[in-house]
């Protein structure tokens, strides 16, 4: 194939992909073509007959691979948010082509030999600290990946990567398959008795793009715990749609967990390590199991403790309904309920004053401009990868261009579940490259005509998630390696957790949450009581996230040679080994189709999300009594922590916003853990 758009960089401006001309059969010729052409200029690093400078190599190294880069971009997100059967099939061979050419440079002995010369030799090169720091970390990963082994260790290792990228892309398209396939189907509105009319007319409309035209549809979320639980007044229906939620995928991936965690076992022990958690976290913040362990072990009782009093105020109303004991469908449903007695607190009433578009443009964007300085334009003529998706430029207060931000925030079947960021072009100072960053979320898509309405937990995930947009928009290094989100899994969230903050700030939030049909600002009163009221709720939070957390642990601190029968009895054991199990709350995410482990990188990575939060829950306290004006804390933690990303030591880079080492104390204080 001559005529392929990823085989140029696109003329578009920041180099925004073609998207008018992208075809599916463009993507494997252009893998093809990009591995290939990155492998030849390895060899032509490893061929050079001069002594190994940094230039020449180092640098080299991180200019190589531009093709490649194009088109994973591009792929990553469009077989996430828009696949079709044949996006299915690439991915499936591409997955153990990128292994496989992965190792192809990583346990390639004659680039190794010049990286290890050079480290060897680091104090004398005379580099600035940035160009330092890229010697160390390219040295570093060239060992996690195993340019030390033997050769029969290696041949190997190259087994196991490629078996195991093929396994997490069968994983996640059986999730995806699994997902669809469990969607509840009702025949009459009556069966969703407590949900709003939008709600319902939004059920319709899914029943009617998926085939059941006259029925109604509830498609399922990528968590246990369906949001319409929470609505719902038929006992039956809740039932069957928690169930139909916890039993996604138990067949077929719960052989394929089983067999992933015994392999990364193995390859842990090949690269030195007792397990693969001990493998994932000696590179992360967090630098040791017993660091995690210690923090999630901490949590667990005073978690458990907190489920167990709120699960005893939600009996005591459930009890009026003649049910005598809470089950995990109910939960949701009487914490509304108690909510609404004790709080005067009604979900569902919020969500008028959460349309899609003010939340957008007057908060998450509002925000943005207040913190930062940025103001935000709409391309309606710039194509993105769906016609959901809408690209927006951002600029500087002062109008400098900063790069683009794509929203593509509706849900649909092609599109697999929960919210993310992607980055299609990653900035660098080395090629002069600005961002182009996009949000994903999974926001049901109104009925025709109608809007789109929020729920709480969906305005707070549009603004997490713009928190790792702004992330890939501030960054501002030299060496595409670090630059944007590039950061240690444990650290990541960190930055996208604290932009949540945000949502409830009184100017930010006085400027979006207005009634959608009076404009009538939401009362002040209203929003105490919801921050009330999420307290009752945190035991139930924090229970079925620390859950999910120890089940990640659990699968992936497991010594090689350790075999695992069943993995829904292993499940089950984990769980109450680790003195989680509360019988109505589930895990956030169970075995089966827990993808940000089994297929999504986050594997032994889960407690990220804790780890991160004591991070952030010590950053919001700092914004908010530090003294300085709320540009002037921006403009700080921009410039010492955003823009910074993996050029230096994230934890310094913390300590150079917040003046000291990370707080507990917030956290548990949030978490009503103290």
């Amino acid at each position: 194939m001559t005529e392929n758009p990823f085989f140029a960089a696109s003329p578009l401006v920041y180099e925004l992909p073609p998207y008018a001309e992208i075809r599916e059969e463009h993507y494997l010729p252009a893998y093809e073509r990009g591995t290939a052409e990155q492998l030849a200029e390895i060899a032509a690093i490893t061929d050079d007959g001069t002594a190994p400078t940094f230039e020449n190599t180092v640098v080299a190294l991180e200019r190589s691979g531009e093709l490649l880069r194009r088109v994973d971009a591009v792929f990553r997100n469009q077989s996430s948010s828009d696949t079709t059967e044949l996006l299915d099939e690439v991915e499936a061979k591409v997955s153990p082509l990128l292994a496989t050419h992965h190792d192809a440079i990583h346990l390639d002995q004659k680039l190794f030999a010049r990286i290890e010369a050079l480290h060897g030799n680091r104090a004398a090169l005379g580099l600035d600290p940035e160009s330092l720091r890229l010697l160390e970390r390219w040295y570093t990963a060239f060992v996690r990946s195993g340019a030390r082994l033997g050769e029969s260790e290696q041949a190997r290792l190259r087994e196991l990567n490629a078996e195991l990228a093929a396994l997490g892309t069968t994983f996640q398209q059986n999730v995806n398959a699994a997902t669809r396939a469990a969607a509840l189907v009702v025949d009459s509105a009556e069966e969703l008795a407590g949900l709003s009319e939008g709600a319902i007319a939004a059920a319709a409309e899914n029943a009617r793009v998926l085939g059941h035209e006259g029925r109604y549809v509830l498609s399922l979320k990528s968590t246990s715990t369906q949001p319409e639980l929470a609505q719902l007044a038929d006992r039956s229906v809740r039932e069957r749609l928690l169930a139909a939620s916890l039993a996604r995928g138990v067949e077929d991936n719960g052989p394929l967990a089983i067999r992933m965690a015994a392999l990364r076992a193995e390859r842990a022990a090949l690269l030195g390590h007792p397990s693969h958690a001990a493998y994932v976290v000696a590179d992360e913040t967090a630098g040791t199991v017993e660091a995690v362990s210690g923090l999630l072990a901490r949590l667990v009782e005073p978690a458990v403790a907190n489920a167990r009093r709120e699960a005893a105020e939600l009996a005591k109303v459930a009890a009026a309904d003649g049910i005598e004991e809470i089950a995990a469908h109910d939960w949701a449903y009487y914490s509304e309920k108690v909510r609404q007695a004790s709080y005067q607190v009604d979900a569902a009433a919020l969500r008028p004053y959460f349309e899609l578009e003010r939340v957008l443009k007057d908060g998450v964007f509002f925000a943005a401009g207040l913190a930062y300085g940025l103001s935000f334009t709409e391309r309606p003529e710039l194509t993105a990868h769906h016609p959901d998706a809408r690209v927006f430029e951002v600029f500087e207060q002062d109008g400098t261009p900063l790069g683009l931000f794509i929203g593509d925030f509706h849900a649909r079947a092609s599109k697999r579940g929960g919210a993310w960021m992607d980055e299609l072009v990653g900035q660098s100072g080395l090629t002069g490259r600005r961002p182009v960053v996009l949000n994903n979320l999974n926001v049901p898509r109104p009925a025709p005509g109608e809007p789109a309405l929020l729920s709480w937990d969906e305005v707070r995930t549009m603004f997490h998630e713009f928190g790792h947009a702004l992330h890939g928009l501030f960054s501002d290094v030299r060496y595409p390696l670090f630059a944007g989100t590039a950061v240690p899994r444990d650290f990541v969230e960190f930055p996208s957790q604290v932009n949540e903050m945000w949502m409830v700030r009184p100017e930010v939030l006085a400027n979006y949450a207005r009634h959608h049909e009076t404009g009538e600002p939401l009362p002040a009163e209203l929003v105490e009581r919801m921050t009330a009221a999420e307290g009752f709720g945190q035991g139930f939070r924090t229970v079925e996230y620390l859950a999910a957390t120890l089940l990640d642990w659990a699968w992936h601190t497991l010594p090689e040679g350790h075999r695992v029968a069943d993995a829904e009895e292993f499940e089950a054991r984990a769980l109450a080994e680790a003195g989680v199990v509360v019988p109505a709350i589930p895990p956030r995410y169970r075995t089966p189709y827990f993808q940000h482990i089994f297929s999504s990188g986050y594997s032994a990575g889960y407690y990220a999300y804790i780890w991160s939060e004591v991070l952030d829950a010590d950053t919001v306290r700092w914004f908010e009594t530090n003294g300085r004006s709320v540009r002037d804390s921006g403009e700080l933690f921009r410039r010492e922590l955003l823009a910074r990303g993996f050029s230096r030591d994230p934890l310094e880079s913390f300590r150079a916003v917040v003046g000291r080492a990370p707080d507990t104390a917030p956290l548990l204080e949030r978490r009503g853990l103290a």
